[in-house]
């Protein structure tokens, strides 16, 4: 897939593309919805494209009631891949952007520099300074430029009767519940980061974790044990260990101060993974975090924990 991070490194002759707009946070099944919907559009030959943000525009705008994301800009990208899209135009969300008039941003980034043929958003999707461009104004802007624009409607979870979103999404994480999550998102939720030291305890007591950087991507689930998957992404191709993995500071010790991930890859030993960029992916909570009266009935409880999701990812 194509990265471009502005409308000027979009080459002349790219076009005509079929583009998707949204923030895309999470890319969940409501997201990929919409870019299915783009792919079929373009099944003449033109390019599948989608344009979102680096961040949160509330970030900017209204910090007070940004949510936390569901992805980062990474994770963002590679899923986005995943979903069949040919080129992304990763846009800096920042006080000029913020400033740009809606009609100047349709001018600048669907006709000018991707040549759009159609464009597809979301029914609440809105854009442009002060929130001031929506579908009504893309579809008369697309009158007056050659695109054509398509609303598409939400997606809803049939168990639950509920549009699916992130911000259910994040509700369903916050409460440790990684099935409910995985169900939106069409795949387990998951964290992406880079593999760092940690106070080695879990190597003294015959469990050695993966620690990952405090300023890892995506939304950490509930504190809690899980079973799951620790996918090292570095080198030449992907390699998926089963993981009992760790969310919270650990309690019985006491001296953890930041929330942190960590996971025992099962059955592995000698496995150096410092440095390595990893991917750990939630499959099903064993059980929450609870501080334990001494080494030895901890020491219980992880073999316990181990086993729990040995037979889970079976």
């Amino acid at each position: 897939m194509i990265v471009f991070r502005d409308p000027s490194e979009v080459p002349a002759d790219f076009g005509p593309s079929v583009v998707a707009i949204g923030k895309f946070d999470g890319v969940h099944a409501g997201h990929r919805a919409v870019i299915d919907r783009a792919r079929i559009d373009a099944s003449d030959g033109a390019r599948v494209v989608a344009v979102t943000f680096d961040r949160n525009p509330l970030s900017i705008l209204r910090p007070e009631k940004c949510p936390p994301d569901v992805i980062g800009p990474h994770q963002k990208l590679e899923l986005l891949e995943r979903a069949g899209v040919d080129a992304t135009l990763l846009l800096t969300f920042d006080e000029e952007l913020a400033v740009i008039p809606a009609d100047e941003f349709v001018l600048a980034v669907l006709v000018e520099a991707l040549q759009a043929r159609t464009v597809l958003v979301g029914r609440d999707f809105r854009f442009g300074a002060g929130g001031a461009g929506g579908p009504d104004l893309l579809v008369r802007m697309g009158a007056e430029h050659g695109f054509r624009v398509d609303v598409v409607d939400d997606v809803r979870a049939v168990h639950a009767d509920r549009r699916v979103s992130s911000t259910w999404i994040r509700e369903a994480l916050s409460a440790g519940d990684v099935a409910t999550a995985a169900r939106l998102l069409g795949r387990a939720p998951s964290v992406w980061g880079e593999v760092v030291h940690g106070l080695k305890r879990g190597r003294e007591l015959g469990y050695p974790t993966a620690n990952l950087s405090p300023d890892l991507e995506g939304f950490v689930p509930a504190d809690g044990v899980y079973a799951g998957w620790l996918v090292d992404v570095d080198g030449a191709r992907r390699i998926s260990y089963p993981a009992a993995i760790s969310v919270g500071t650990n309690p019985t010790f006491d001296d953890v101060h930041a929330r942190q991930v960590e996971a025992y890859v099962i059955d592995e030993t000698g496995l150096d993974l410092y440095g390595h960029h990893v991917e750990v992916r939630f499959v099903e909570r064993v059980r929450e975090m609870t501080a334990f009266d001494g080494i030895d009935a901890l020491l219980v409880q992880m073999a316990d924990d181990v086993e729990r999701a040995r037979a889970i990812l079976r």
